[in-house]
């Protein structure tokens, strides 16, 4: 775990297994809060927590943490948006998806601790690579053939399994098939349920990332992530879209850029 400097030493709290700083735990529970917040309609705020968790944890261990918070998270999303699920485009994009998560995992046994956070920062600056792009590309227009659905169901399994990071992957196919708002929230919410409750044998029995003391942390948290579905779902129409989008690209960019050093 992340090591604090100075008075942040002196006090520290334990959780099961775990001793946090308050500096971690201030991390921790910002992380949960903004996972909450991007699954009820704060586009992009759950980037942050990626690099956050890892800055905590450590890089393979912060996804099994990550986990059980998006599937919390999740539920909440699916919830409220679950009658407007598109499952004609979720059925195209799952078998796949369930295909990357199996590659994911066999890549996360393959390589060590150090390769493993340079391929979860790899992987984030390519998301906001295609984030800036979408930015700046207002006539985005992206392929629908059904191979491109199966490069997406792939390229999003892998991306979940290796950094949770399969949500501008995801946003991508969904801004291609020109879906409603409603449906675009509803149809990304059911998927990342399911994709995330199928990873959980991957994390619990093959990386062991997942076990009864990191569940431990989850629960500690759980207030967090329904304090931030709460706020997600009370400011997203009062936040400007675009300066908020730009403000969480630089935030992930920042996060990104600490895990490196």
């Amino acid at each position: 775990m992340l090591n604090g400097g100075g008075a942040r030493q002196l006090m520290t709290i334990e959780i099961a297994s775990y001793s946090f700083t308050l500096y971690q735990l201030a991390l921790l529970g910002l992380a949960a809060a903004l996972i909450g917040m991007a699954k009820t309609g704060v586009h992009g705020a759950g980037m942050i927590s990626v690099p956050l968790l890892a800055l905590v944890f450590g890089a393979k261990a912060s996804t099994g943490i990550a986990l059980p918070i998006l599937i919390l998270a999740d539920l909440f999303a699916v919830y409220y948006y679950h009658q407007h699920a598109s499952w004609a485009h979720l059925r195209k994009l799952i078998p796949f998806a369930f295909l990357g998560i199996v590659v994911g995992t066999v890549v996360g046994q393959l390589i060590d601790e150090l390769m493993f956070a340079y391929v979860m920062i790899a992987i984030i600056f390519v998301s906001l690579a295609v984030m800036i792009y979408r930015e700046r590309r207002t006539d985005l227009d992206i392929p629908s053939s059904p191979m491109f659905s199966v490069s997406i169901g792939v390229a999003g399994g892998f991306a979940t399994m290796v950094g949770n990071l399969a949500g501008p992957v995801m946003a991508l196919y969904l801004l291609a098939m020109r879906l409603p708002k409603d449906q675009f929230i509803g149809t990304a919410a059911w998927f990342f349920l399911l994709v995330n409750i199928a990873k959980l044998p991957f994390h619990i029995w093959v990386w062991e990332t997942i076990t009864w003391n990191s569940s431990m942390v989850n629960l500690v948290v759980f207030p967090a992530i329904a304090l931030g579905a709460f706020l997600g779902f009370k400011i997203v129409s009062r936040i400007p879209e675009k300066p908020f989008r730009w403000f969480v690209i630089i935030m992930t960019a920042v996060s990104a850029i600490a895990m490196l050093i």
